[in-house]
């Protein structure tokens, strides 16, 4: 249901108008998730806010600026083998037969200033992998192309000039562009950084608010204390959206909340004012206490998209209010981490100019028939193995149930059937992304 574009209930109204379509009748429609993101990210207008960090906790965050080198690497010309630095012209037409011989003038190791020596005609200096070139010389010959004898060497084969030079700037320039706005940092890119001249770089750090809704939820804490009631459900998923959350760079804020309208409704408006976007759970689907989506309706946002065409996961929703979205997702597990997956983490990315990863897939036989409806993107978790006969399997864990939370455990990968599948067969060959390594039989 859209609010933005709208002939009659489906687009433009909300409030109790909204509450009178959603409560107890089902879902009149829902859209494809392609459209969904569409639609929300042409009215989402915010931007994150940055911070700046030291590169000892830059990994895993998301850069919100370009990056350039501020010095040329190398910062000078330097060997690049072990050998011996010379004027090339002095190597010209040597051969073992007829060798170049050049005086020895000393050794420069990496670290030590090569003005200590200078090469002039007929002389070398011996010279290490990556020691600067001394002044004088513009080529280095490797060693299995000399022979010592005593301060001398023999040069055996010619070099031309700048050959076994690793030369200013060769890897990056002064002023190159390294990294681009959206880029996420991995370990390895910290060497790159401080090679650069980069000790602090700025990053995106949006600030989340994670509302969690329902009356029968009791925080893990409470239970072990004084045991878990009747009715009651340990909040799990909470700890799950943290992580999920935090994997972003994001600053997670936390409200636990009772099934009520009003009150849900002013805390999602208060977070609006400083969080760059909230994450609900529970009270997103139908019935008649889910009270999430008629508390944000109230707030007449720009945009209302109440279900997705995915299973598990179709109360999946979203909200966009004064260009900052609301994702109101399910209650139950595994439709909350599907709704996180294709609607709240492609959105907050693309808040940052950011764009996923993409997961290891892996191809196997699917050990037992796969239905699902048509017209809907399914999400089926599998466990995907390594049979005694070499091949690769993938049996489904779970076709229904979206609270079943331990499948993810339980299993490896996730089976995506498209909108335009009614399913697979056994013994089909399919494509699955792993979210584990392959287990072995």
């Amino acid at each position: 249901m859209n609010l933005t574009h709208c002939k009659d209930l489906k687009h433009g109204a909300a409030g109790s108008e909204l509450m009178e379509d959603v409560t107890g009748k089902g879902f009149r429609e829902v859209k494809p998730i392609n459209i969904v993101l569409r639609e929300a990210l042409a009215l989402i207008k915010h931007t994150p806010n940055v911070t700046e960090v030291d590169l000892n906790n830059a990994v895993g965050r998301y850069l919100a600026e370009d990056v350039y080198s501020s010095i040329d690497a190398p910062p000078f010309n330097r060997s690049a083998v072990d050998g011996y630095a010379v004027r090339s012209i002095d190597t010209f037409g040597s051969s073992p037969t007829n060798p170049a011989v050049l005086r020895v003038k000393g050794y420069l190791p990496v670290g030590e200033d090569p003005g200590k020596y200078v090469v002039n005609q007929g002389e070398a200096v011996e010279i290490a992998t990556g020691a600067p070139l001394p002044p004088g010389a513009d080529a280095v010959v490797m060693y299995e192309n000399t022979g010592r004898r005593g301060d001398y060497v023999e040069v055996y084969r010619p070099v031309a000039p700048m050959d076994n030079v690793s030369r200013i700037g060769e890897d990056v320039a002064k002023g190159e562009l390294i990294f681009r706005r959206g880029t996420l940092i991995k370990p390895w890119d910290l060497g790159v950084l401080a090679s650069m001249g980069v000790v602090k770089v700025r990053v995106y750090e949006p600030r989340v608010m994670l509302i969690v809704t329902g009356n029968e939820l009791i925080e893990v804490e409470d239970a072990l204390k004084g045991g878990l009631q009747p009715g009651k459900v340990i909040n799990s998923t909470r700890f799950v959206l943290t992580a999920m959350l935090k994997s972003l760079g994001c600053t997670v804020d936390y409200l636990k909340l009772h099934d009520d309208e009003a009150v849900i409704r002013d805390h999602v408006a208060r977070a609006l004012i400083d969080h760059d976007a909230v994450v609900t759970t529970g009270g997103a689907s139908v019935g008649k206490v889910d009270y999430t989506i008629r508390a944000v309706a109230d707030l007449k946002p720009e945009y209302f998209n109440h279900g997705l065409a995915i299973r598990p996961g179709k109360p999946n929703s979203i909200a966009v209010k004064d260009g900052k979205p609301v994702f109101m997702l399910s209650g139950f597990p595994v439709a909350s981490l599907t709704g996180f997956e294709v609607l709240v983490k492609p959105i907050l990315l693309h808040m940052m100019n950011a764009v996923d990863e993409p997961r290891p897939r892996v191809k196997g036989v699917l050990t037992r028939r796969v239905a699902t409806p048509i017209n809907t993107r399914s999400f089926i978790r599998v466990r995907v193995y390594l049979g005694r006969d070499g091949r690769v399997y993938v049996e489904p864990l779970a076709l229904t149930g979206s609270g079943v939370l331990t499948t993810l455990v339980k299993g490896n990968g996730i089976l995506v059937v498209p909108e335009n599948r009614e399913g697979y067969d056994e013994g089909d060959e399919v494509e699955v992304e792993l979210i584990r390594p392959i287990f072995t039989e």
